[in-house]
């Protein structure tokens, strides 16, 4: 025998049916929004306060409908705390779709070949959203964040120049820490690659020449060719006589020119006083500049002399050198300058 449905349990079911078609398609609607919206999800806000967040900032004209889709299909337990960004065409699904799979917003920092770790940290604590947790020069506590402590003495030159990606509310350790494993990485790479006969002892040696090579040149071509002089120059047991050694050993103490004076005075860094490597890098060194210190140009040049255009000459003997520096320093033109344009 048929069972048959009264009338109005049918347009009870039929309403029901239009009402929830009606709101899914509302819920994927694009929607419409003049310039990007950023909104803050907070750890603990309910599916309430991030509708009425949503709903705040102009993008969800019916908060009621999306909390509700969000209970029925269980998904309030699995939004994820952070900073969105709502776009124009974005639709109300999509927008719960982010925020389900964390797709929160990206900052980004870049640590540039060259700089000291100092300038790093300076550069880190400026940078939005990134929580400032170290102090520059404490190098205990920098060391013990990024997982080098009893590796390594001494914190500068371990961190790789390169952009970095964050969000919001992470520290400046975890950027470090990052920093630091790509570092590691490039010296596994290229440490077993060297070429024989170097007189580099550690890995920890070649990231000190590289970071002098780093400082030395911004000049691609010229790496290996002033790797090759450094080399040279050690191999001799000849000083390094290196500017950016002193510049670094000074410290606060360097307001922009070297003196006599400068050269002449001793610290742990001034090559010019000391012989061999000074105690650890002066700065954060490429993946170029470590593969330029483990594979240089040897051809008996063992002196370099900034050129005014960026580039060197590189010189034999003294009496070649002693020529290019009365050619391209006691000369110097108006628009000399030490890296290239």
């Amino acid at each position: 025998m048929k069972k048959v449905v009264p009338l109005f349990l049918v347009a009870i079911m039929f309403s029901g049916m239009l009402g929830a078609g009606l709101a899914l398609k509302y819920l994927a609607r694009p929607q419409t929004v003049p310039e990007t919206l950023r909104v803050d999800v907070d750890y603990g806000d309910s599916v309430k306060r991030v509708a009425g967040k949503l709903n705040s900032a102009g993008v969800l004209e019916y908060p009621d409908l999306w909390v509700g889709y969000v209970r029925l299909m269980d998904l309030a337990g699995k939004i994820k705390a952070g900073e969105y960004d709502v776009k124009d065409g974005d639709s109300p699904l999509l927008i719960l779709d982010n925020m389900i799979h964390g797709r929160v917003v990206q900052y980004s920092v870049t640590v540039v070949e060259g700089w000291t770790l100092k300038e790093a940290l300076v550069e880190l604590h400026s940078a939005d959203g990134l929580v400032e947790t170290l102090e520059p020069g404490d190098d205990v506590h920098i060391l013990k964040a990024i997982g080098a402590e009893g590796k390594y003495q001494h914190a500068e030159g371990l961190i790789y120049p390169e952009t970095y990606h964050y969000t919001r509310g992470d520290k400046d350790r975890d950027v470090l820490r990052r920093g630091y494993t790509v570092m590691q990485e490039a010296l596994d790479d290229s440490w077993p690659r060297r070429v024989k006969g170097l007189p580099l002892e550690t890995p920890y040696d070649a990231l000190i020449l590289a970071s002098i090579i780093e400082k030395e040149t911004a000049v691609d071509s010229e790496r290996r060719q002033i790797a090759g002089v450094f080399v040279e120059r050690l191999k001799r047991g000849m000083r390094l006589q290196t500017d950016p050694t002193v510049i670094y050993g000074m410290g606060d103490n360097y307001k922009g020119n070297i003196r006599l004076k400068d050269l002449r005075t001793p610290t742990p860094y001034n090559t010019y006083t000391i012989s061999g490597l000074p105690p650890t890098p002066i700065a954060l060194p490429s993946k170029a500049s470590i593969d330029a210190a483990l594979d240089p140009l040897l051809n008996g040049k063992l002196y370099f002399v900034a050129k005014g255009d960026g580039s060197h000459a590189f010189s034999r003997t003294l009496a070649e050198h002693n020529r290019a520096v009365r050619e391209y320093q006691l000369k110097r033109k108006k628009n000399y300058r030490s890296t290239p344009e």
